[in-house]
């Protein structure tokens, strides 16, 4: 589920050559002025450093005051968005500066440009290793493609199309050294929108359609689609509706606005009768599952129950520390297929997660690298 939300002034992927304003030593990290208008935070294990033979030298060895100064030109990249405050309380109390990062790359379809990766790699959702290390003598032996990481979508994708677009994302930041120097700070690369981002996210599936209701969307998918998937093209289909322009338009011509508010709700009811409880604190997301009146075994309900978890974290966007209370299991073997489940469940997650294993009070533990704002955030002021 994505959407750009209004006052979004720093966008998640989003490439700046900034400079450095002031330095925080306490936190090891740099404010910088990113356009003029917004600021950023770079911390010392964000930074990294070409030297002129070639190696990538990564922050964290010595002080970040040692290695930059106030007025030093940088090119950095949003790792997380910005939002401005709908009002005084929520900007004093809630917004946070957008995390940036040197360590730049660029999204294709397939692939992802590391620009300051030294080798190729291959995305941690295959998790085969046999088919790791195949993939990975793949990548090796192809012309242009250097410093990238093979998506999991790619798997069975034909050589030709990778190479295609791996001399697309060099070319893409090729064309970008030639505004990476001086000492104006300025926006460089907008990073993608929801549409590239939704379109992105779903390469691995098969796409029957693509609806878009304005000549913007449509001329977005159709430059996105070109470049990265030029297979789409002809799958994008333009929906006529009186009021295409009105936030949401669409979304109110398939009916799911209800469907997104439900996502607003601190619970969701399983299949079986079960529901979830999920809150949301300053420090992390404590989920738990609740039985109800279903009389199955409790293996079955937890790994029903994980399989919504998976979907609501990733409708909801929810970031950070995950902790969920299943019900609890009599055995290590039936502790080992609820991972193995949910394992599965979270490949469909265009972000990162992390299953870090059971406590001992039988409490599972996860990380999610959320890339955007929370959906309840995001939709605030779309909806009223």
């Amino acid at each position: 589920m994505e959407v750009d939300p209004p006052g979004e002034e720093v966008r998640w992927g989003s490439v700046y050559w900034a400079k450095i304003k002031t330095f925080d030593a306490a936190m090891d990290a740099v404010f910088l002025d990113l356009d003029g208008d917004n600021t950023g935070i770079l911390y010392n294990k964000d930074v990294r450093i070409r030297k002129k033979n070639g190696d990538v030298v990564k922050g964290g060895d010595k002080p970040i005051t040692k290695i930059f100064q106030a007025g030093d030109m940088v090119a950095v990249q949003a790792k997380t968005a910005y939002l401005v405050a709908a009002d005084e309380e929520d900007a004093l109390v809630n917004q946070k500066l957008a995390r940036m990062s040197m360590d730049i790359t660029l999204p294709g379809r397939y692939l992802i440009f590391g620009t300051m990766l030294p080798d190729n790699r291959i995305s941690q959702r295959i998790r085969d290793k046999k088919m790791r290390k195949q993939l990975l003598s793949m990548l090796n032996s192809m012309d242009n493609i250097q410093g990238c990481i093979l998506r999991a979508a790619a798997a069975n994708v034909q050589t030709d199309v990778l190479v295609r677009e791996g001399k697309v994302l060099h070319e893409i930041w090729d064309q970008m050294q030639q505004y990476l120097k001086g000492d104006d700070v300025g926006l460089i690369m907008l990073g993608p929108d929801s549409l590239q981002r939704t379109l992105s996210d779903q390469a691995g599936i098969t796409i029957d359609r693509i609806e878009v209701v304005t000549m913007d969307h449509f001329t977005q998918a159709d430059e996105w689609c070109s470049i990265f998937a030029p297979d789409l093209v002809t799958k994008i289909e333009p929906v006529e509706l009186d009021d295409a322009s009105d936030d949401l338009a669409l979304f109110h011509y398939r009916d799911i606005i209800g469907q997104i508010e439900d996502l607003f709700q601190p619970y969701a009811v399983l299949p079986g009768g079960g529901n979830i409880i999920i809150q949301d604190t300053a420090a992390l997301t404590a989920i738990d599952i609740n039985r109800g009146a279903d009389d199955s075994p409790r293996l079955a309900i937890n790994i029903e129950a994980a399989k919504e978890i998976a979907r609501q974290i990733r409708l909801r966007n929810t970031g950070g520390i995950i902790i969920i209370d299943f019900l609890k299991l009599t055995s290590k073997k039936d502790e080992g297929k609820l991972i193995a489940a949910i394992e599965e469940f979270i490949d469909n997650d265009p972000c990162t997660v992390h299953i870090h294993g059971m406590t001992a009070l039988g409490l599972m533990e996860l990380t999610r690298d959320r890339r955007t704002l929370p959906l309840q955030e995001r939709f605030e002021g779309i909806l009223e």
